[in-house]
């Protein structure tokens, strides 16, 4: 997968293709479920586990004002596959306009900069004896 940036027994995580700004993450789970309401308990953990550790390594290295943890459901959910959105924000920007900016308007961010630091970060929380 392209733009992983941690995997786990129960989840995968990647960059969004088409980020409302760098550090937009996807966690899918490796259970095939269309709602949350479908998930079993132990991977509705490790998506929670790995909302925090990406929100984490986010706030390391882009220092956002915030961070947004989403999920759309039902008619709402573009994909043919429950996924939670990390995406890092900032006050100049309304969030409206990630559900109103078509694709290909999104910013051009450096995907692999973007992974590759996000996939450090990842690894120095995940093992600080190392950093």
């Amino acid at each position: 997968m392209r733009g992983k940036i941690y995997e786990d027994e129960y989840v995968t995580c990647f960059l969004d293709h088409a980020p409302f700004y760098p550090g937009h993450t996807l966690i899918v789970p490796k259970q095939h479920v269309l709602e949350v309401d479908e998930l079993e308990d132990a991977v509705a953990k490790a998506i929670m586990d790995a909302s925090k550790l990406i929100s984490k390594a986010i706030k390391l290295l882009y220092k956002p004002d915030g961070v947004t943890i989403c999920q759309n459901g039902g008619i709402f959910n573009e994909l043919t596959h429950y996924h939670m959105h990390i995406v890092p924000r900032y006050k100049e920007r309304s969030f409206a306009e990630f559900y109103t900016v078509q694709p290909g308007e999104k910013q051009n961010h450096n995907f692999e900069e973007t992974k590759t630091l996000l996939k450090e970060a990842i690894d120095n929380i995940l093992h600080p004896e190392k950093a």
